[in-house]
């Protein structure tokens, strides 16, 4: 792993850029494919999705499904929500050697999130963000961050107060999506994002309904914000911070060169340079029909005539999808040279061992909702499926749209 630069500060982004720009955390969509796809056009630090911490601790499946990297995957940021130190602080010290930072998750609004105590429900409780941010402060050394992504509490003057707590607490950096949990959609409040960096002394990223590089730099200007973080235009368009109005072809080019080489290991690398089948079997390794798809239909959104997008949008197969993209862009994916196939690999990850933490900070009579653990007996990402048997209301758990939580 030492060639991933785990020692990496993220800090020194924000020390080094005059705007640091973020891929947001998505569920289910700012997976490693995609993390790779945007680092190409301009992203200065990526997030991967909110991940459950307690299920991370104590599942492998988990682990497994949850969090894949390479060596083209960093700097990055693991968020996670939790509610407690133990989970919390015990999943990033598992996932620790593989990325360069941690984060939490004070952000999401969804029923079943506040109804486990998770996301923008802990700004209730803002001891425990506190001692959260402290403890795993405390348990991993710099240059790791550990940062908090949050949203506006209605009352500015208690956001800014814990803003200000937790630079005590040495928070590395926060991230403010501009919107109170009432809101999903909307214009942001960049007078209270203005406020809040003017009375922090850490970097501050402005977070919510940026479509565009312009409004980037908008934004900062006129806030004074560190960096931006993006979620459903870099969705749309994962050329944002090049430049581009929409997606390029370059970009679709890019993204099925990523999602074919990373459905290879070593061994079956070497079996396609001697005779390339340049196409992605219908049920690879480490690669989803629905984050390849759903991608694909968010890129070409505003490239596809209508009539297209009804045909494309309805594709259930890899055949299918490649076929289309073929017929209408005469493109296919391309094998990587073996130097590049290298760093795209998706890596191995050893958690042995790194349970210490977890189990030392668990008090002794914690108990755990067997429920809730990971074990859906589905391989195919879809980490939060087990949550909806606990709802009763089927429209709050519409897990494709819960990426609008970071605008």
């Amino acid at each position: 792993m030492s060639e991933k630069n785990p020692n990496f500060n993220v800090l020194d982004l924000f020390q080094d850029k005059k705007l640091v720009k973020i891929c947001a955390p998505m569920v289910r969509y700012s997976k490693l494919q995609f993390r790779n796809l945007v680092k190409t056009y301009g992203t200065d630090l990526n997030f991967t999705p909110m991940i459950l911490a307690e299920s991370f601790c104590l599942s492998e499946k988990a682990r497994r499904n949850e969090f894949t990297t390479n060596l083209l995957d960093t700097p990055l940021v693991t968020q996670f929500a939790a509610n407690t130190i133990h989970e919390f602080v015990g999943a990033a010290h598992l996932v620790s050697p593989y990325c360069n930072g941690v984060d939490l998750n004070c952000g999401c609004p969804q029923r079943w999130a506040k109804e486990q105590g998770i996301g923008c429900v802990m700004l209730k409780r803002p001891e425990l963000i506190y001692d959260i941010v402290r403890q795993c402060r405390n348990q991993i050394s710099k240059p790791f961050s550990v940062s908090v992504k949050m949203r506006l509490l209605k009352d500015i003057t208690e956001t800014i107060s814990i803003c200000r707590e937790l630079e005590m607490c040495g928070v590395s950096f926060i991230t403010v999506h501009a919107r109170t949990s009432s809101q999903l959609t909307g214009d942001i409040n960049k007078d209270a994002l203005k406020l809040i960096k003017e009375n922090c002394s850490v970097p501050v990223v402005g977070n919510g309904g940026i479509t565009s590089l312009e409004k980037c730099f908008e934004l900062r200007d006129e806030t004074g914000c560190d960096g931006v973080m993006l979620a459903n235009g870099i969705l749309t368009n994962p050329t944002v911070f090049s430049g581009s109005a929409v997606t390029t072809l370059d970009c679709i080019q890019n993204w099925l060169d990523i999602c074919y080489n990373s459905t290879l290991t070593c061994t079956t690398y070497d079996k396609e340079l001697k005779n390339p089948s340049l196409t992605i079997p219908e049920k690879p390794s480490n690669l989803t029909f629905q984050c390849f798809h759903h991608h694909l239909v968010f890129m070409l959104e505003k490239v596809l005539l209508r009539c297209e997008k009804r045909v494309f949008n309805n594709l259930k197969t890899f055949s299918g999808v490649l076929g289309f993209i073929k017929s209408r862009f005469d493109i296919e994916p391309r094998l990587y040279e073996p130097k590049r196939f290298s760093k795209a690999v998706t890596l191995y990850l050893d958690y042995s061992g790194r349970d210490d933490v977890y189990m030392d900070l668990k008090p002794a009579d914690y108990y755990v909702d067997e429920r809730l653990v990971y074990d859906t007996g589905d391989d195919n990402g879809k980490y939060f499926e087990s949550k909806a048997s606990l709802e009763n209301d089927d429209d709050e758990c519409d897990w494709s749209n819960m990426f609008l939580e970071n605008g």
